[in-house]
């Protein structure tokens, strides 16, 4: 049964769609929903859900607002931590959304990849987290810093491209992917600033065995 009516403000029944929405994206592929769904689960009219969202691609781009605002909220970037532990927890908490939300990353990366809602979304928080990361490097000058924000505006795609990837298919583990991403913007750094940032990385590994790669020891 459909859930009983409740009077809302109009701030309040908004959120309460975005959280509808946001559930059902995250567990169907983007195809799979139904606006009429949304309305249902929602105990509203379907005129009502189309008087906030004017259609799913529009309910959607608000899910994926609001989850980006999120991710940015819970990046911390803390010039108390080294940058190998920033990048870190920015990684884990990216990874920890794609993982809870693959169905979402993967309509938002494939299936609206030319909306250009989506794509200024994608391109504000990837903006956010390049200013948030030139803030925090030490930079000698401003021709340091124009270096080192063309690197991590390619790093940032990259690990875009390259997490999308593997939620379609897991080709390493969580950890080794993490391990990647975040040597892959140091190794591309180092060359950029007079000191190295990240001295202690990459982390110890374990012994080759049979011939194969040797395991990072990070969690």
């Amino acid at each position: 049964m459909p859930p009983s009516r409740q009077r809302l403000s109009p701030a309040e029944r908004r959120a309460q769609l975005l959280a509808v929405g946001a559930r059902l994206f995250a567990a169907r592929p983007y195809d799979d929903v139904l606006m009429e769904e949304v309305a249902s689960k929602a105990g509203v009219s379907r005129a009502l859900l189309y008087r906030h969202f004017p259609s799913k691609q529009a309910l959607f781009a608000a899910v994926y607002r609001q989850a980006a605002d999120q991710l940015l909220a819970e990046t911390r970037l803390d010039p108390a931590d080294s940058l190998v532990e920033q990048l870190v927890q920015g990684m884990d908490v990216h990874l920890d959304y794609f993982v809870a939300n693959r169905n979402a990353v993967l309509a938002a990366n494939r299936v609206l990849a030319g909306d250009p809602v989506i794509q200024t979304i994608m391109t504000n928080e990837l903006d956010a987290l390049r200013a948030r990361l030139l803030a925090v490097l030490p930079l000698a000058d401003d021709g340091s810093r124009a270096a080192v924000s063309g690197v991590l505006k390619s790093w940032l795609v990259f690990v875009q491209v390259l997490c999308v990837d593997w939620l379609t298919q897991e080709t390493c583990t969580r950890a080794q992917l993490r391990d990647v991403c975040v040597g892959a913007v140091l190794g591309a750094l180092r060359p950029l600033l007079a000191e190295d940032p990240a001295p202690e990385w990459p982390p110890r590994c374990s012994p080759v065995r049979d011939g194969g790669p040797g395991q990072s020891l990070r969690p």
